[in-house]
């Protein structure tokens, strides 16, 4: 799902003061790179953002692809999202958000709550170590797997 040029352009301006600030080079490639991403709230895995971005990019390598997302990712730039084991999908939306993630399709929906924001570390987890974000997924089926599922029958 494309989103609106406003928020891509905004996206893009707090890329390129996030980079400044983290003394990071905005270089062609890493900019086209993260513009793929703010373009879409699809949440795309590396793969994804990489066949886009040949498209403007051909002489681009998947191994530069890959380094670039993990370098913005260190640099709170975006965040990866998903779990141990499954594909790493990546997101530009810098907002305080929750995701939704389908279990049939892999579909990731962004979830917007005030109440999960302000959500208190527990003390048994304080215990174990310090929390940098906590961020809420629910995993379930999306509205379209339950459509397809119930125009099969």
């Amino acid at each position: 799902m494309k989103i609106e040029v406003k928020k891509v352009e905004k996206r893009i301006k707090a890329f390129s003061e996030a980079c400044r600030s983290s003394e990071v080079r905005t270089t062609h490639q890493r900019t086209e790179i993260y513009r793929a991403l703010a373009r879409t709230e699809e949440h795309p895995d590396a793969e994804t953002l990489y066949s886009r971005v040949r498209r403007r990019i051909p002489a681009i390598s998947l191994d530069t692809v890959y380094r670039t997302l993990r370098m913005l990712e260190e640099k709170g730039i975006i965040s990866r999202v998903g779990f141990l084991g499954e594909k790493s999908r990546f997101d530009a939306n810098t907002e305080r958000h929750h995701h939704f993630v389908c279990k049939k399709c892999g579909f990731v929906g962004d979830v917007y709550n005030k109440a999960w924001d302000d959500f208190q570390t527990p003390r048994d987890v304080e215990a174990m170590g310090t929390v940098d974000s906590i961020h809420v997924e629910f995993r379930g089926e999306c509205k379209a797997c339950q459509r397809k599922k119930r125009d099969i029958r």
